[in-house]
């Protein structure tokens, strides 16, 4: 990129159409703020230096984005585009070329920069899109000879001008050494009262400056974000763009329209991913894998082979290879399934180590426990992990086996190849290789009479 690349994102503005307290840029995309994507699309160019200029609820702003490579400035009244970067040349010294960024173009792709930084050289380099509707947007203005020769704002443009389909993203590569003649030369003598940074590229045009054209593969790289349509558009793009990425690297999506990763996802070979899945922070799946439909899987390690069957919830766990999960189970931080075990429908496991083999099949809850390898854990089991103050741990030996609806009362331990009568509230040791059971004794009256409504 050359050593002398100097990054300046604009960043000040309200976002006022967002309707909304929080700063525009601050608005999630991806589950991320508009901004931080910015940052991390300029880090990619390993520029000299990145800038943010900052203004409205610019507290905000800084407490969002923490990284400490970064330099701040504050644009206390919004004056402009031409304003903004005026405001952040003071820390712009021994650059070479400033390109300049929008907080809210979060799209843009760190390959159409270094395509227009390489195009542009020394001189001037716009990025400019070709649009079917170009309405709103600047337009960009060239001779005879097909140069750009400036750029007009909408506001201010002619019925022949507003015809231009060409219009200015507003990403521009500029010469340092120029800029800051050009930025004093601005007048905001224009239908908005502002000091435009588009301005510059006319006064680059009457010094003699070469201005090269770049465009980007994709028009939506240049698309921002004004309101929460625009947003939800750019969502639906981002998402694409991510799923095709995953489909070519090998990952089987039902329906890329219908998947949401809003973090990173590593896969092995031959996963499938059903639709309305959502994938949030550090996912990471093995070979094999299979996901079914709207499943949330959440900062988790899935191995080799495993099933998670539909409208299941997996949040900081583990699960081991060949085990099969769902549906509808709920899999809580601290979880962690060894291998080849089987959890079903509505069972809730947290803070638990289940040993290989084991099954949890349905509604049950395992918190803070430790069980071993072989145990059936039948239908309504509870271990009653929380005295109403401490958390406390239970621990099943392998082969046990736990009949339905039972109650395992924190602290305890069920010995290995022990067996739980059905309905039992287990309070003590229960001691391995034997039956322990507590129930009270059953009971038929003969001649009862079930009451009956009055008439």
């Amino acid at each position: 990129m050359g050593m002398n690349l100097g990054i300046v994102i604009l960043a000040a503005g309200q976002g006022t159409r967002m309707k909304s307290r929080r700063p525009k840029v601050l608005h999630r995309l991806a589950d991320r703020p508009l901004l931080a994507h910015v940052i991390d699309t300029a880090r990619q160019l390993d520029p000299r230096r990145i800038v943010v200029v900052y203004g409205h609820a610019g507290d905000q702003v800084r407490a969002a984005i923490s990284d400490p490579d970064i330099e701040w400035v504050e644009q206390a009244q919004q004056l402009g585009t031409g304003h903004a970067v005026a405001q952040a040349m003071p820390c712009l010294e021994g650059i070479d070329r400033v390109l300049v960024l929008y907080g809210d173009v979060p799209l843009i792709t760190a390959d159409t920069l270094r395509e227009l930084v390489a195009r542009a050289g020394d001189g001037f380099g716009l990025l400019s899109v070709t649009l079917d509707d170009p309405s709103g947007y600047g337009r960009v203005l060239r001779d005879a000879e097909g140069r750009v020769s400036g750029i007009v704002e909408q506001k201010d443009a002619s019925p022949a001008q507003l015809a231009i389909r060409e219009v200015n993203t507003g990403i521009m590569l500029l010469p340092r050494a120029r800029l800051g003649d050009w930025l004093g030369r601005l007048s905001n003598d224009n239908a908005q009262g502002e000091y435009y940074l588009t301005d510059v590229l006319g006064m680059a045009v009457a010094d003699g400056v070469p201005v090269a054209v770049s465009q980007p593969a994709d028009p939506m790289e240049a698309e921002g974000v004004n309101d929460r349509l625009q947003l939800a558009a750019l969502e639906r793009a981002l998402q694409r763009r991510q799923a095709e990425r995953l489909m070519r690297a090998g990952l089987g999506l039902r329906d890329p329209a219908r998947f949401d990763l809003r973090g990173r996802l590593q896969h092995g070979p031959d996963c499938e991913i059903d639709i309305n899945v959502l994938i949030e922070g550090e996912v990471v799946l093995g070979e094999g894998v299979r996901v079914g439909a709207n499943t949330v899987l959440r900062d988790c390690r899935v191995h080799d082979g495993v099933q998670i069957l539909e409208n299941c919830v997996i949040e900081q766990a583990e699960i081991g290879p060949g085990c099969r999960v769902g549906p509808f189970s709920r899999l809580r931080p601290g979880a962690r399934l060894l291998g080849d075990n089987h959890v079903g429908n509505f069972v809730e496991i947290k803070k638990a180590e289940v040993g290989p083999g084991s099954k949890i099949n349905h509604l049950s809850y395992v918190g803070d426990s430790e069980i071993g390898s072989g145990v059936n854990i039948g239908a309504g089991t509870i271990t009653c992990n929380y005295d109403g103050a401490n958390k406390h741990l239970t621990r099943i030996g392998d082969n046990a086996f736990i009949g339905s609806n039972t109650a395992l009362v924190a602290p305890v331990s069920v010995g290995e190849d022990a067996t739980i009568g059905a309905g039992s509230v287990i309070s003590k040791d229960a001691p391995a290789g034997e039956l322990s059971l507590t129930r009270a004794r059953q009971v038929s009256i003969s001649g009862w009479q079930r009451p009956k409504k009055n008439k």
